[in-house]
């Protein structure tokens, strides 16, 4: 039988990217609300564009934020001041806010859920039956084992080459960077196995003038030299899969990437969601992440259903295991669950899914209590969601992310054993 050969590609984009911006501006906001006030419903959308900021979206809470220092504080953090603004620069651009409080139709639906309204029962104080999804929809969360951390290997390598052009920056190695930039990571699969990475693109802002000139074949043959020594090499040094001879290097393939940023292009928070998930290889339900107070099963149910599909395959389960959750506005429990291990699970599908049934509770107050995540920003400084805003929400392994334990694996695993002796 031939071996089946194909090519797979993630990307992955910098904090300074224009809807990263946004992004982490909107969980900035998130962070603030929550660390003043734990039930504050938040639903932050951001827009930026040359010299302007717009934050929009409606916000219920006790406290008050002082909304335009956050937003300058996050872009002066990105990177966007002095002569790497570009036309956007903190202390200058234009802030302007539109805030509204939650609807009241939708506030009712999740402060009791319809299971508590549907049985005349009245909302207990631990919540623990009342809290309704905040919208309808659906959430995927997908874990395979290409990786330590268990995601797929090209957005786990897109994302480590961002982060480090953005580190190189921000530690002045190569200070004639600016902070917008993406990765692309091509890998060759055979068999559903890498095997080989196929072609790398970077594409990084930079200034006009590099080490004295101005000559745009000199700057970006420096340019390339000092991403493969600095960036491409370091990242590398630490994957067992390396760029080989025949790999493909494609370094500011446009020619020439000066005027980048909010100047270059608006952003808009929500534009990044196959980046901040699983670079493509997984579906996607379409909701955003970022800006969005945890009672939006778009942001909390995505995270639960990574951790029980992550939880899947580190007790050996499966190869690779994708979870689909799907709810309604103001109902408490999932419509429906389904869980596709794409043919490498050890024991069927089906008692996979029993076992997801018997060991996961995914209503929206359980999730949130499990996870703790209307005190993580509190728990950390008061900086959790918009760390999460670049560089994937999934699979991380710089700081602690509670979906991304494997607290349940081995209970799985011997629960599947009684299964599989019994079957």
């Amino acid at each position: 039988m031939s071996s089946k050969k194909y090519l797979f590609t993630s990307e992955s984009v910098t904090e300074g990217h224009p809807d990263k911006v946004c992004d982490q501006i909107s969980d900035a906001i998130l962070d603030e609300f929550l660390t003043q006030d734990s039930k504050s419903r938040v639903a932050a959308e951001t827009s930026v564009t040359t010299g302007m900021v717009l934050v929009t979206g409606e916000i219920t809470s006790s406290c008050y934020v002082d909304i335009p220092h956050i937003v300058r504080t996050t872009i002066e953090n990105i990177g966007y001041t002095g002569k790497s603004s570009g036309g956007f620069d903190s202390k200058t651009c234009a802030v302007i806010t539109s805030i509204d409080e939650q609807s009241t139709d939708i506030a009712g639906g999740v402060n009791k859920a319809f299971e508590a309204r549907d049985n005349n029962a009245s909302v207990s104080s631990d919540e623990t039956n009342n809290i309704g999804a905040g919208d309808q929809g659906i959430m995927f969360g997908f874990a395979c084992n290409e990786t330590p951390e268990l995601m797929p290997l090209p957005i786990s390598l897109a994302h480590k080459l961002s982060y480090r052009l953005a580190q190189v920056r921000k530690q002045g190695i190569l200070n004639y960077l600016r902070p917008d930039g993406k990765s692309q990571v091509t890998v060759e699969y055979e068999n559903d196995k890498p095997v080989r990475i196929d072609t790398i693109v970077i594409s990084t802002q930079h200034d006009d003038v590099i080490n004295g000139t101005s000559d745009n074949k000199i700057i970006q043959e420096t340019i390339k030299n000092d991403m493969i020594k600095y960036v491409i090499d370091y990242v590398f040094e630490r994957e067992q899969l390396k760029p080989d001879s025949t790999t493909k290097y494609l370094i500011n393939p446009s020619g020439r990437f000066v005027i980048g940023g909010p100047q270059g292009d608006a952003g808009l928070t929500g534009r990044k969601i196959i980046v901040d998930t699983y670079g493509g290889y997984s579906r996607h339900g379409g909701g955003a992440f970022s800006g969005k107070d945890p009672t939006k099963v778009d942001r909390s149910a995505a995270y639960a259903a990574r951790y029980v599909a992550k939880n899947i395959v580190a007790a050996g389960l499966a190869d690779k295991c994708e979870i689909e959750l799907g709810y309604a506005i103001g109902v408490a429990q999932p419509v429906s669950i389904f869980v596709d291990t794409f043919g490498t699970g050890k024991i069927s599908d089906d008692h996979i899914m029993k076992l997801v049934q018997d060991n996961f509770d995914l209503r929206p107050i359980a999730i949130i209590n499990q996870f703790d995540l209307r005190n993580l920003p509190k728990k950390n400084g008061g900086k959790f969601y918009q760390r999460l805003a670049a560089y994937g929400h999934l699979g991380r392994t710089d700081f602690d992310v509670p979906w991304e334990h494997t607290d349940k694996a081995q209970l799985l695993k011997e629960q599947a054993l009684c299964i599989s002796a019994n079957a």
